[in-house]
């Protein structure tokens, strides 16, 4: 008799201590989604001084890719694609040429319809680099700020620095507190993601970490010179030359894994083809990798028969996936409100 009263005062002083330990949540997630489960679960063995599954803190890395995993990239389409459209056809200091015009109209045309790209005479980001050549560093990162202020089609109350996932922040911050480094690979261009980040996500993820394509860079007295053969000018700016010289999705997200980080990252999340290259070199290297399904309708711009295909494909490949429609509690800020993708 006397045990059991023991035993009940003292879960007694736990309860209203608050000293019961309550099951781990991640923010923004669903209280049964299995791969906040399996997160938790991998986090807490590689974290855990005792397990056998340990990970020091200097090698805890997790990529992340940035559209359709952080930030929404159906609101017609993703951001890049969606300043480049403004640069080119509402942009009244900028005079396009004809036929950067006439794809840009077609492109919009096609996006607001949910209708794919349509072909181009050259890759839209090389027509982004060519459409800001000659910004400084600092002009071309404002005019991003600046379009990110603009609303988002497609939703009510929701400007497009706004667009982010906020289960997938949620998660972000978690990793973050458990001492992992985080990166972003993105194949937007590097100076725009690290300007789009920064308000939501900077506190965690520093410029230095993230990676994106890139558009070559020159000074401003450089003129016709080499790189390797000109000297950096106390008078001179940073200018975007005008050029893409990598596009940093499939194979070049590992490339750029191996570059610029130097380590085989613990943890991918991706959402496309485009990050089954360094999903699987997570893998490989003794990592996990899970996968976003665009399967929510209702409250974003999914795809069912995308999602059902792209989930094939990670079973087959040993990822885990996340169902954006099953898992998420919300996905984008709470008065989000979807519309339609058509332009007002």
């Amino acid at each position: 008799m006397k045990r059991k009263l023991f035993v009940f005062i003292l879960c007694f002083i736990l309860l209203i201590t608050g000293c019961t330990k309550k099951e781990e949540k991640i923010k923004y997630w669903k209280e049964d989604s299995p791969a906040m489960a399996s997160v938790i679960s991998y986090v807490s063995a590689v974290t855990n001084e005792k397990s056998e599954d340990f990970v020091p803190e200097e090698k805890r890395i997790a990529v992340f890719d940035m559209d359709g995993t952080l930030y929404g990239e159906l609101f017609p389409t993703y951001f890049d694609e969606s300043l480049l459209l403004h640069r080119l056809l509402h942009d009244d200091s900028y005079q396009a040429s004809e036929e950067d015009k006439a794809w840009a109209q077609s492109a919009e045309d096609a996006f607001l319809k949910g209708e794919p790209e349509p072909d181009s005479p050259r890759s839209s980001a090389q027509m982004a680099a060519e459409a800001f050549a000659g910004f400084t560093i600092e002009e071309y990162q404002a005019y991003v700020r600046d379009f990110m202020n603009e609303p988002v089609v497609g939703f009510e109350n929701m400007t497009y620095g706004e667009g982010f996932y906020l289960p997938m922040v949620a998660l972000v911050q978690y990793l973050a507190e458990n001492n992992f480094t985080i990166f972003i690979s993105s194949g937007s261009e590097r100076l725009l993601a690290r300007e789009l980040i920064a308000d939501t996500l900077g506190e965690w993820i520093p410029p230095y970490c993230v990676i994106g394509s890139t558009f070559s860079l020159e000074a401003s007295g450089q003129e016709d010179q080499e790189g390797r053969k000109y000297t950096y000018a106390p008078d001179d700016q940073v200018l975007l030359e005008g050029n893409l010289t990598q596009k940093n999705q499939k194979m070049n997200k590992v490339i750029t894994i191996v570059d610029e980080i130097g380590e085989a990252p613990l943890l991918v999340f991706g959402n496309s083809s485009g990050d089954v290259s360094m999903a699987q070199y997570a893998l490989q290297n003794g990592g996990r990798a899970y996968m976003l399904l665009c399967d929510d309708t209702e409250r974003d711009y999914g795809d069912i028969a995308t999602a059902e295909s792209f989930m094939e494909t990670c079973q087959d490949l040993g990822f885990e996936t996340v169902s954006m429609h099953d898992e998420f509690e919300t996905i984008y800020k709470m008065d989000a409100i979807k519309t339609s993708r058509s332009a007002e």
